[in-house]
């Protein structure tokens, strides 16, 4: 049996790149497929174009099942309507994987308010409603008495994690996807639901524009960055043998798979009284000296 049979999947930003080859993959893994893609440039504008379509040729071609859907991430209303066309042509909804979303890449300095608003729109709000009409759902499922193993994978990225010079506002939206995915999994587990995050490494429009060659690094004839690298941990996310891996980060570069550790406590110097405001930098220097090293800042090094 495959890994993802019988179940159900929307996956957004599904016409190209990694949406492209997570929706092939869960339909080679025997799920059915609702491809959400808007059709956009890399930069959010309209192109006219209908991949999603494509997509759901492809999948029908080798004998899947598959579902076209143009409407826009962000758009509440839109997105209540897909997970109900989802349920009704499929018959159930199994897991939503955000993955819609583009750059609009800037120092901050140079930066503008309608740049970071676009920006938080398709990627926070983005995330935000699909997941929640999928979620109102199966909480009624829940409430209803029927079994619920659903799943919500999230789509956050190195800059979100570590930072990244010259993206303020989409390493800004990332970090927010994954502490959301945090709280996600900690209210959603009642009903069933799991989520978890990933930060792909792959070659998509956004990586290729900000990357450019370094992105086609192979190793002997392992394409390191191929968005196809990615889509096996994503069907295993989106089938019933990841139950019980929830509250997760997920990054993943070639064959190389991480599991991310996540904000923690670090170390710490109780004064046992209120601080002395000169004293405090020497206190820091020593709780600086027994961290570990963070990750530097993308660009910065």
């Amino acid at each position: 049996m495959r890994l993802c049979e019988d179940r159900v999947v929307i996956v957004t930003g599904a016409g190209r790149g990694l949406g492209r080859a997570y929706a092939l993959e869960l339909a080679r893994q025997g799920a059915a497929v609702v491809v959400n893609d808007l059709g956009v440039s890399n930069h959010g504008e309209d192109t006219g174009e209908r991949p999603a379509e494509v997509v759901v040729r492809e999948i029908e071609a080798a004998g899947g099942r598959a579902l076209a859907n143009f409407c826009d991430v962000a758009d509440w209303d839109a997105t209540g309507e897909m997970v109900r066309q989802t349920i009704e042509t499929f018959g159930g909804l199994h897991a939503v994987v955000n993955n819609a979303g583009f750059v609009r890449d800037r120092m901050f300095v140079s930066a503008t308010p309608d740049e970071w608003d676009a920006i938080m729109r398709v990627h926070l709000r983005g995330h935000f409603c699909t997941a929640r009409h999928a979620v109102e759902h199966w909480r009624g499922e829940a409430k209803a008495g029927r079994s619920v193993d659903a799943r919500i994978i999230n789509t956050t990225s190195g800059a979100g994690l570590h930072g990244s010079i010259g993206q303020t506002a989409y390493a800004t939206a990332k970090g927010g996807i994954a502490a959301m995915t945090l709280v996600q999994a900690a209210e959603l587990a009642r009903y069933g639901i799991t989520a978890n995050a990933l930060a792909p490494n792959a070659r998509t429009r956004m990586t290729e524009d900000a990357f450019g060659d370094a992105m086609n690094r192979k190793d002997g004839d392992f394409d390191i960055y191929a968005p196809e690298n990615t889509a096996p941990l994503v069907a295993w996310l989106c089938s019933a043998a990841s139950e019980g891996v929830t509250g997760e980060v997920f990054e993943l570069l070639g064959g190389n798979l991480r599991l991310c550790l996540g904000w923690s406590d670090g170390p710490s110097e109780d004064a046992k009284s209120r601080w002395d405001a000169d004293k405090i930098g020497a206190a820091v220097a020593r709780l600086k000296a027994d961290r570990p090293a963070a990750k530097p800042v993308w660009g910065s090094a």
